[in-house]
């Protein structure tokens, strides 16, 4: 059995470790709240755009824009991932990694090649040990991420679709359902999947101003970013909950412990007193 010294010098370094995951936990509570109004401000934007972008497709049928054109020979696949920059937030990263891990292979094995774009730096870190081309990447979007930091790492795989380099185009990033819940999710952003809003289903006429095919482009690039962007927050407000949970799982393991172990430090305790007073029997027995 260990000392007590020892016992107690395992206490104070637990306890030391429990107050820093308390505040992180509370750090990650604080900013919940935040991350979640700036996500649910970007979904109205990203739906409109949506819906516009749909309204103008269906306006001009003879219009083909390049990112509605869904390639026959698929040879190489685009992924942009977003992860977060810092760990301790659980297996929120690992899980988002195994996922798109389990798609790339599925492409490859039909004979596809892979390249992407990371957001975040644990991305950039897990990627780098795997075969597949890293053509641009992002970190240190902070708490208030700027579309403006995301658009030259964005545009870098439109061209590519554009030029025909790549045939399919992903985005994938954690979905944040509520502070217990967050989904790793892979959705397709080329060719643009046809829009499902009610809306969208009528036919309308419009008077474009220069001409509906730069209209079209400049509504489906701004779009695709703001997709992209919404998907960034998403993914930050999944960040925070999950490590507000993580932080608090590991607060309370370390309150657990530490009541073993001051379980453990006064059996011990009682055991040396025992053995102190057996020896002074022992001794005036002696006497």
């Amino acid at each position: 059995m260990a000392s007590g010294k020892e016992i107690t010098g395992q206490i104070q370094s637990i306890g030391n470790t429990m107050k820093v995951t308390s505040a992180l936990e509370m750090v990650s509570a604080s900013k919940i709240r935040k991350s979640q109004d700036l996500m649910s401000a970007s979904r109205p934007y990203v739906r409109m755009m949506r819906r516009i972008s749909g309204h103008l497709s269906k306006a001009n049928p003879e219009i083909r824009h390049p990112f509605t054109v869904e390639y026959e020979t698929v040879t190489n696949v685009g992924y942009i991932i977003v992860s977060t920059d810092r760990g301790l937030c659980g297996g929120l990263n690992n899980n988002l990694f195994r996922l798109v891990m389990s798609d790339m292979m599925k492409w490859q094995e039909k004979g596809a090649d892979v390249s992407m774009v990371t957001f975040g730096k644990k991305a950039a870190s897990f990627f780098k040990n795997v075969n597949v081309e890293i053509m641009g990447h992002v970190s240190g979007l902070g708490e208030k991420p700027q579309i403006e930091d995301l658009i030259g790492a964005v545009r870098i795989m439109l061209e590519a679709y554009r030029d025909n380099g790549i045939q399919r185009l992903y985005i994938v990033a954690n979905e944040f359902v509520n502070t217990m819940t967050q989904n790793p999710t892979i959705i397709q952003m080329l060719p643009l999947p046809p829009s499902e809003d009610e809306e969208v289903r009528d036919i309308w006429d419009y008077i474009y101003e220069p001409d509906a095919q730069s209209l079209l482009d400049a509504v489906s690039v701004r779009y695709i970013e703001g997709l992209i962007y919404h998907a960034v927050l998403e993914n930050l407000a999944s960040e925070h909950a999950a490590r507000m949970l993580a932080m608090k799982n590991a607060t309370d393991n370390a309150s657990d412990l530490i009541d073993e172990l001051k379980l453990v430090y006064n059996k011990a305790r009682q055991a040396a007193i025992t053995q102190e007073i057996s020896e002074i029997v022992g001794g005036a027995a002696a006497v």
